[in-house]
C-alpha cells in the first residue's frame, strides 16, 4: 500500500479517529453552504462513497482526505487533526456557573498595568472594533497607533474599550468594559509612557500617536464556578 492510499495518521504516528474527520467535514460543509452532492463533485468521488465516509465514519485513506481538504478549502492537517488556533470558549460551561458584577476597583485590578484589549471607535459611517496593546495610566487607558490608522480616534469623541481573560480549563473568565472620551497625549507624556513595559505595539509600522481614553463608566463581569 503506497502513501497516498495509506490510512491517515498524525505526524507522531498515532491514529486519527475517523468520526472526528467526518464531523469536521460536516461542519466545514455547512460553513461553505455545500450539499453532500456538491462536495462529492468537488472532491472527485462518488456521492455514495462520500456518504459512506460521513455516516459510517470509516474508510478514510490519505488520498480521500487530501481530495476532501482541497474541496473544502482547508489545509490537510486541519481536516485531519482539527484547528489549533480556535478562539476561547470551546469547552462546555463549568459546574454551577455564577455571573457576578465587578466593582470599578476590581475592574482596574484585572486590567493590570498593560495587556491587549479592543477599542470600539466610529470609523467613517460605520463602527470598528480593533485590537490594541494598552497601558493603564492614572485610571485611564492609553495606547499608541498610526495617525492615519482606524484606531486614531478623534479627540473629544466617545469610544469603548474592552479587555477580558478566559480560563479554558475551568470555564471561568472575566470581561471589563470601559466607556470614555478620547484625548491625544502630548510629547512629554508620550516619552514617559514609551519607556514603560508593554508600551511597544505588536503591530509593525510607525505608531507615533498616543491616545488616552478618560473613562466615564467602568463595568465588568466575572464568571466563576467556585
Amino acid at each position: 500500500m503506497n502513501d497516498r492510499s495509506a490510512r491517515p495518521g498524525k505526524p507522531d504516528g498515532s491514529p486519527v479517529a475517523p468520526e472526528d474527520i467526518a464531523r469536521r467535514i460536516a461542519l466545514r460543509s455547512r460553513q461553505l453552504g455545500l450539499t453532500r452532492e456538491e462536495l462529492a463533485n468537488r472532491a472527485g468521488m462518488s456521492l455514495r462513497y462520500l456518504q459512506h465516509l460521513e455516516e459510517l465514519g470509516e474508510g478514510f485513506d490519505q488520498a480521500s482526505v487530501l481530495r476532501l481538504a482541497a474541496a473544502l478549502q482547508m489545509p490537510y492537517g486541519e481536516l485531519l487533526e482539527g484547528r489549533t488556533d480556535l478562539p476561547p470558549g470551546q469547552p462546555p460551561p463549568g459546574p454551577h456557573p455564577a455571573l457576578m458584577k465587578l466593582t470599578p476597583q476590581e475592574c482596574w485590578d484585572r486590567l493590570s498595568d498593560h495587556g491587549i484589549g479592543r477599542v470600539a471607535v466610529s470609523s467613517g459611517s460605520s463602527p470598528a472594533i480593533l485590537p490594541v496593546n494598552y497601558l493603564v495610566d492614572a485610571h485611564s487607558i492609553v495606547y499608541r497607533t498610526s495617525r492615519t490608522g482606524a484606531a486614531a480616534a478623534v479627540e473629544g469623541t466617545e469610544v469603548a474599550f474592552e479587555a477580558d481573560h478566559v480560563d479554558e480549563s475551568d470555564s471561568e473568565g472575566w470581561s471589563v468594559l470601559l466607556v470614555g472620551t478620547v484625548e491625544h497625549i502630548d510629547d512629554d507624556s508620550a516619552a514617559r509612557l514609551a519607556a514603560q513595559p508593554g508600551a511597544e505595539p505588536w503591530a509593525a509600522g510607525i505608531r507615533d500617536l498616543w491616545v488616552r481614553i478618560v473613562p466615564t463608566r467602568v463595568t465588568g463581569r466575572l464568571i466563576s464556578t467556585a
